[in-house]
């Protein structure tokens, strides 16, 4: 799961909405399995197992539980979208299905003889007991399955610009609702290390409406929250402060940096053998040397086997964020043309 990447648009990085941690780890299961650089099926469903929960930090005996409830909770949910014409309003989810293990049973129970088998058939389908399950996926760990609002589908995948993508594993342990739509804001701006966003926005974004009206309260409650998290559980360190604009605070600033881009890094010789050699390159650097990179024979080993080159240059792009994969793969870099 370390090499799996959350890929969205910026609008939904914007968009205002309101989500349970259940409800956030639900989604992030379903959005982790779409493929990043192809047409996705409308009526394409993802799985949902137990495992997915609780490698999001889930408790293992509450598992089943979280999943069935926030299927029913994010069915209800929606989001806004700010566009050139007004605000677009829609769902998050078309369509959930419960599983019920005994389902195949009580098909048996109800068409057992033979000149029902046609109709045994049909109620698997109606279940979509006869899908092939994706690969790798324990059938009898599934909890759920779900299909995207048709709104949504273009928002995440075939993605060329204006997009935002993190690894699943740095929001793995979140517990704070506003943790999650904290460091999607920073993965949006990864490449500056710096976010600015007025007290207002933050606020419609979150969907906090009259909640935590004094600051001292959004403080507390909100950028506090999500910031200690961030900075005990995520590759980052971000810093904030709260702008004044006369006598009232009016911005939020985010300043973050990867932990270990620390001094002795930056002052470590340019020699590749040495255990600090590190370059941080720019994000056109990075997906230019990827595309490259993942058509080299040499690249093979670290590729799976049903990704293609566009999805396989999107992850060693974030391998090369990576100081120890960037050591790796730095001799395939050098040959891809990258110089210092």
């Amino acid at each position: 799961m370390s090499n799996d990447l959350i890929v969205m648009d910026n609008s939904i990085v914007k968009a205002s909405y309101n989500l349970s941690v259940s409800e956030q780890r639900l989604l992030l299961s379903a959005l982790v399995q779409i493929p990043k650089n192809e047409p996705i099926d409308p009526k394409k469903a993802y799985y949902i197992t137990r495992e997915d929960f609780v490698r999001l930090g889930a408790n293992a005996d509450q598992a089943t539980r979280d999943i069935r409830n926030a299927t029913k909770d994010l069915m209800k949910k929606t989001l806004l979208i700010d566009t050139n014409a007004g605000i677009l309003e829609f769902h998050w989810l078309s369509e959930v299905l419960r599983f019920d293990k005994n389902a195949d049973a009580k098909l048996k129970l109800k068409y057992p003889n033979p000149e029902d088998y046609k109709n045994y058939l049909n109620g698997l389908r109606r279940y979509n007991l006869l899908e092939s399950l994706p690969s790798g996926r324990n059938s009898d760990d599934i909890v759920a399955r779900v299909v995207f609002d048709s709104h949504i589908l273009p928002l995440l995948s075939e993605l060329k610009s204006n997009f935002t993508q993190f690894l699943i594993d740095d929001v793995a342990g979140f517990g704070s609702v506003y943790s999650f739509r904290f460091y999607q804001m920073m993965m949006q701006f990864r490449s500056t290390g710096y976010c600015k966003i007025s007290l207002n926005d933050l606020r419609y974004t979150l969907a906090l409406f009259e909640k935590y009206e004094a600051t001292k309260d959004l403080r507390k409650w909100v950028i506090d929250s999500a910031v200690n998290e961030i900075n005990e559980k995520t590759p980052y360190k971000v810093n904030y402060e709260l702008i004044k604009s006369g006598r009232r605070f009016t911005h939020l600033e985010l300043k973050f940096k990867l932990k270990n881009e620390n001094k002795k890094q930056k002052n470590a010789k340019c020699n590749s053998n040495t255990p600090d050699f590190f370059i941080k390159m720019t994000d056109a650097q990075r997906h230019l040397f990827a595309n490259k990179m993942s058509e080299m024979p040499e690249m093979s080993k670290y590729s799976r086997g049903t990704e293609s080159f566009q999805q396989f240059a999107i992850r060693i792009a974030d391998m090369l964020l990576e100081p120890e994969k960037f050591r790796e793969l730095y001799q395939y870099l050098e040959k891809a043309g990258f110089k210092p």
